[in-house]
């Protein structure tokens, strides 16, 4: 790869279950200045140790003092944004395995919207994208414990389990009347973060399914392997984002950095020293110039939409789709004593051009919702045709041009029946080949 993994505060965009969350050696801002000015709100204060007494002397179990400090916490973090929190040592552990890209669980990414656990995307290959839960899915019931009342965290838990056990979630999704119930088989999560195919000669197709610390090296070798498969060249690729949730911020830079000549890629900017960083592309794009389009919809957040940003700010993609998540904040975990770590939104990221994607999302540059499509009736009559009509004139051509050959062969067939296939079973990839295959032949008269 071009780019070089820096040994600086590793920052993480991404949430929840299963995501790439990656440790950060930071302070607070407080510790960057001098603190002698510093004043304790000593009534507010006071009003928490008076609560804290009440609960030890009237509450009608015994609590240690311990479990209400630790809850004391998980409510000062709970209460700033959705994406931060307190990790006990066994949260901090699995957040810490996640970003090898192997894990236990039900291969979801969620947050909380409204007292509710909110998917943003299945993981590709995993039991809940197989079970059938979609992006946008809410999560009311857990097997029979609701969950309106658990926090984030109480949620993720009850669904961590056994691999090999089944859960039972109920489900809230638009459109339907009454909710849906899927019971999913909890399984070790093995997530591949980049896949990839030839859909026509020289277009080829690339998936991320989240950003993991190996996908800019992984992108490469799949680029290298379709540009083999396509006698050494890519005439123009696909890289879908769609329902991608994020995950480490150096391997969204890799990503775009890889198809950029150069320009920056992404700035994060907050209180902390550290937080100002700024992402550069370095010489070499992988595709040569060659055509890219990027997908993205409502479940491609944080690391997906610094890709697409960059990559759409530097005029290299055409993005379509639908508007993205819009996370646009940076997560650092701090280590903390007994194991434990805390997790804090330490700043804001920005594209190239200045915008923050936080609570907006990445626009594309040409719409596309998601639809199925059917084939229409074939008409009861063929049209006609000049070759059909009694005395026709004979072409004149002495003979057939080469490019006017027909083709055969097992690969003119298959990559005649990808487009019709697409259009049935994903009309915005179907698009996407159709604009690719456009530009691509613009590029080639070009030249």
């Amino acid at each position: 790869m071009k780019f070089n993994t820096r040994n600086f505060l590793i920052l993480t965009l991404g949430l929840v279950m299963g995501v790439s969350i990656s440790i950060g050696h930071s302070v607070f801002a407080e510790r960057d200045k001098p603190v002698a000015n510093v004043s304790l709100p000593l009534d507010d204060l006071r009003a928490f140790t008076e609560v804290m007494n009440k609960i030890k002397s009237d509450y009608v179990e015994p609590v240690d003092d311990k479990t209400l400090l630790q809850n004391a916490i998980r409510g000062m973090l709970s209460g700033l944004d959705p994406h931060s929190s307190y990790l006990d040592a066994d949260s901090f552990k699995d957040l810490q395995v996640s970003t090898t890209g192997e894990f236990g669980g039900l291969g979801i990414e969620v947050g909380m919207e409204d007292g509710f656990v909110k998917v943003i995307s299945p993981i590709d290959d995993t039991p809940a994208q197989q079970a059938g839960i979609h992006a946008g899915d809410l999560i009311i019931r857990i097997d029979e414990t609701p969950v309106k009342g658990l926090t984030l965290g109480e949620a993720i838990n009850r669904m961590r389990g056994k691999p090999g056990s089944d859960i039972v979630l109920t489900i809230v999704r638009e459109g339907e009347e009454k909710p849906l119930k899927f019971t999913v088989k909890r399984a070790v999560i093995k997530v591949s973060s980049v896949k990839g195919r030839s859909l026509e000669p020289g277009l080829g197709y690339l998936r991320i399914s989240q950003f993991q610390s190996n996908t800019g090296d992984n992108l490469t070798s799949f680029v290298s392997k379709l540009k083999q498969e396509n006698g050494g060249k890519l005439k123009g690729l696909i890289l879908d984002l769609r329902n991608n949730p994020g995950g480490v911020l150096n391997a969204s830079v890799d990503v775009a950095d890889a198809f950029l000549e150069k320009g920056l890629v992404v700035y994060t900017d907050g209180r902390l020293r550290d937080s100002h960083q700024k992402f550069n592309a370095r010489p070499g794009d992988i595709l040569k110039g060659a055509p890219l389009i990027v997908l993205i919809n409502g479940g491609s957040a944080s690391a997906s939409e610094i890709v697409a940003g960059a990559l759409q700010d530097h005029k290299r993609a055409i993005v379509m789709g639908s508007k993205s998540f819009g996370k646009g904040s940076v997560q650092t975990v701090v280590p903390m004593g007994d194991g434990a770590a805390l997790k804090i939104t330490t700043a804001r990221y920005y594209t190239p051009s200045g915008r923050s994607i936080q609570a907006e999302g990445i626009t594309p540059d040409i719409m596309l919702e998601n639809v199925k499509v059917s084939a229409a009736d074939k008409p009861a009559l063929e049209t006609l045709k000049e070759a059909d009509l009694s005395r026709h004139l004979q072409n004149g051509n002495k003979s057939e041009k080469p490019g006017n050959q027909k083709q055969t062969g097992k690969d003119t067939k298959d990559a005649a029946k990808e487009p019709e296939k697409l259009a049935n079973t994903d009309y915005q990839l179907y698009e996407a080949l159709n604009l690719l295959k456009g530009l691509s032949i613009m590029r080639e008269k070009d030249l």
